[in-house]
């Protein structure tokens, strides 16, 4: 199994390096992926023990893996929505027409003339 594309059922969305982000720091507009090396929780699939949010190199501690919520025993943060370039692919890509067949609300909640 690779790690490009995948889906994470605790926070509803999709992750993988394949998948473009925003940092999961709040106000932080860094532009990540959700792939493994900036996940919370030093490179766990879905964070492991940690909260499984994704943040960049400025909000993501290193010495453990943990984000400064993890780190400090605190809820997590809100993550981010989805970035704008991922939810166009979704929407347009031939890979994803069964997908958007299949899940016709998404596509109906996020389709620029939504």
């Amino acid at each position: 199994m690779g790690w490009s594309i995948g889906f994470d059922t605790r926070w509803d969305r999709d992750i993988g390096y394949g998948v473009p982000a925003y940092c999961d720091f709040p106000r932080c507009m860094a532009e990540i992926d959700r792939g493994l090396s900036y996940v919370c929780c030093d490179e766990q699939p879905h964070g492991g023990d940690g909260c499984g949010l994704y943040f960049c190199s400025k909000h993501h501690i290193w010495r453990g893996g943990k984000c400064s919520r993890c780190r400090n025993y605190r809820p997590p943060f809100k993550p981010t929505p989805d970035h704008p370039e991922w939810i166009a692919h979704k929407l347009t890509d031939e890979s994803w027409a069964e997908w958007r067949a299949e899940n016709p609300d998404w596509v109906s909640r996020n389709s620029p003339t939504a």
